[in-house]
């Protein structure tokens, strides 16, 4: 899948249009990492749990605020990629990686998915994608 988002967008945001984009609910805690196969040990990360003044605290010293940092911040050049972890429970990872930065000035509207491909396995596993369950954006 191919999403394109503004660079003033949050964190929060984009994820929030991530998982809209995968037909999942935003009920479940959710990061992005710097390190792609194992967010315990990254040593950046972005965390909605860092938003919560009550979870803030367990956080280590590195994570900063998905609600406060804006994509450019966390993505600022091509190539650069993180993990999205969404729902620590059942642990969906996605794998996300800046292609191309638009020119500024740019008029696109925003956000939109420019690509798709595959089809989605579903986030409670209660459709009949068990065919699907295998592939991937």
């Amino acid at each position: 899948m191919v999403l394109e988002v503004p660079g003033e967008c949050s964190l929060y945001d984009f994820a929030i249009f991530i998982l809209a984009n995968f037909d999942f609910d935003d009920d479940h805690a959710f990061g992005f990492y710097n390190h792609l196969t194992r967010y315990t040990e990254a040593t950046e990360a972005y965390e909605l749990f860092y938003d919560n003044k009550d979870t803030r605290m367990e956080c280590p010293p590195f994570v900063r605020s998905v609600k406060k940092t804006l994509v450019k911040t966390a993505f600022p050049e091509p190539g650069k990629k993180m993990l999205f972890l969404f729902d620590y429970g059942d642990n969906w990872q996605f794998r996300i990686e800046l292609l191309e930065i638009e020119p500024a000035g740019s008029r696109k509207p925003y956000p939109k998915c420019r690509e798709r491909h595959g089809k989605p396995c579903s986030q409670y596993g209660d459709d009949d994608n068990e065919e699907g369950a295998g592939d991937h954006f």
